[in-house]
């Protein structure tokens, strides 16, 4: 499943992710825990930026490893981007369980790539 996301940028500087048809609480959809730092990278410091994600390979993508799956704890999993557009950053992130929701499943790992313009 191959998809574009939105994230977005409150006014109080927290990043969520746009789900359109989400029952539960806005504040589970927040990005923390080194999320919300790669996504400030990813938009270059704006307050909105798509991404495309899929938990199948595609050209250009770069991978979210999972490196502990949280999903009888807390939550989610603790993944690891290893490179961004190609260059290393070894950035640890958790996605917590609304991961679960997007991809029915905690994949092992999670192909992403920026939008560059989605109109």
């Amino acid at each position: 499943m191959r998809h574009t996301f939105r994230f977005y940028k409150s006014p109080s500087n927290r990043w969520y992710i746009d789900l359109p048809g989400w029952e539960g609480d806005v504040s589970e959809l927040e990005m923390v825990e080194g999320a919300d730092t790669m996504l400030n990278r990813i938009s270059g410091d704006t307050n909105e930026c798509f991404i495309d994600m899929s938990d199948e390979p595609f050209e250009g993508s770069d991978t979210l490893k999972l490196v502990t799956d949280l999903r009888d704890s807390i939550g989610g999993g603790n993944y690891i981007m290893e490179t961004y557009m190609g260059e290393p950053v070894n950035h640890p992130m958790w996605l917590c369980a609304v991961t679960e929701h997007v991809f029915a499943d905690l994949p092992e790992a999670i192909y992403v790539s920026p939008v560059a313009n989605n109109d």
